[in-house]
């Protein structure tokens, strides 16, 4: 049986308040009393929802979560399986920080939830798990578990805005750590795939 109507707009109007409130407010200021505010429900109709704060989060986050894995699983190659192991994982990596780039807010709000949120929900298993695998196939002489934990957490959002906002680094600049920690024997990194010029 599908939802009911008036089911399906209050969980729409939920998750459109928390991604508006996620984009523009202090993460301190984000709460579900809020966002059942912006949203025009009772609090009781968002925790019967989603649980809890977290929960809101990782039904926002689901849809782009599951669109990167996907490419990741069964796309085109260097990102999707297949290709050269090098090219694999900095096709990875670019991946990841436009990810992060893109939801970055939402990852934020992950990051705010409790010390280890970051690293033990199963989205961040999977990247760390995939990360591994291509450190340790372009790299097989190095602690490839230790190493994916490093540049995973060089990927933080929190780490990110900091760069940017604080320490004025631009995206690509951030991008070129990003590789040169993963491979250092690059000088530069490689040409993204929308970047080559055709053959």
């Amino acid at each position: 049986m599908g939802e009911r109507a008036d089911a399906a707009r209050n969980r729409a109007a939920i998750l459109d308040a928390a991604e508006s409130l996620f984009q523009r407010a202090d993460l301190d200021h984000v709460s579900l009393e809020r966002i059942a505010q912006v949203a025009g429900v009772g609090k009781a109709t968002v925790l019967r929802r989603f649980g809890d704060l977290l929960g809101l989060v990782d039904a926002l986050i689901a849809p782009r979560v599951a669109a990167l894995q996907d490419r990741v699983r069964s796309g085109e190659p260097p990102l999707g399986p297949g290709g050269d192991p090098v090219a694999r994982l900095h096709a990875y990596l670019d991946a990841l920080l436009d990810f992060v780039l893109d939801s970055r807010t939402l990852i934020r709000a992950l990051e705010h939830y409790g010390p280890y949120a970051y690293y033990a929900n199963p989205a961040s298993q999977f990247w760390i798990g995939e990360l591994t695998d291509r450190i340790r196939a372009a790299r097989p002489t190095v602690d490839a578990g230790y190493l994916a934990h490093a540049v995973f957490t060089a990927l933080r959002a929190d780490v990110v805005d900091y760069l940017q906002q604080h320490r004025h680094m631009d995206a690509e600049r951030i991008r070129a750590g990003v590789h040169s920690l993963a491979d250092p024997r690059l000088t530069d990194p490689p040409a993204r795939p929308d970047e080559r010029n055709p053959a």
